[in-house]
């Protein structure tokens, strides 16, 4: 597979469809695996798995859906501009455990340690309202180093929507936390 740079990308709207979709699975290909391989490295020393082997653990074979895969994080300033990660730091999507639809996210620590930014929080915000929805489980593997504090106001108001929506669901879907690390 060729390694795709995706910040020279530039969309090419003259290209055919079928070298766009392969352009789409190459950036996705970066996402999943992760921001650098040197991480990962870390993450197992430490004796611990990554966000993905973790969702692959508790999912059924072959079930997950990723929501978001391609999500980054918009702040300035910190030298965060020039770092943006695709996922920003959790992964969220629903599978099955046991034949059971459950949503799950996991945050990425290997992504500035799994700290909650803006869009962070907004990828768990979606996965949360789409459990609720569905009237199905929520897992949390949290494995984080609490708020990005270089996004300021705006990462912790991410925990007051994960808060809220853990008060609405409550009652309502069954909702597991795992914490990790």
């Amino acid at each position: 597979m060729t390694v795709v740079d995706p910040e020279t990308l530039l969309p090419d709207t003259d290209a055919p469809e079928a070298d766009r979709f392969s352009e789409l699975a190459a950036i996705k290909e970066i996402a999943r695996g992760g921001p650098d391989p040197r991480a990962t490295e870390r993450q197992h020393a430490k004796g611990k798995l990554t966000a993905r082997e973790r969702i692959e653990l508790l999912l059924d074979p072959g079930s997950f859906t990723e929501v978001e895969t391609l999500r980054r994080h918009r702040a300035q300033g910190f030298g965060l501009e020039a770092k943006r990660p695709y996922t920003d730091g959790v992964i969220t999507g629903w599978g099955t455990v046991e034949g059971r639809t459950v949503f799950v996210y996991a945050h990425d620590f290997r992504i500035f340690g799994g700290a909650l930014g803006e869009a962070h929080a907004q990828k768990i915000h979606k996965l949360m309202d789409l459990a609720i929805a569905a009237g199905a489980p929520l897992v949390s593997l949290n494995d984080g180093a609490g708020a990005r504090i270089q996004e300021g106001v705006s990462a912790l108001a991410g925990y007051g929507g994960i808060f809220r929506r853990n008060t609405k669901a409550s009652g309502v879907i069954p909702q597991i936390s795992v914490m990790l690390g």
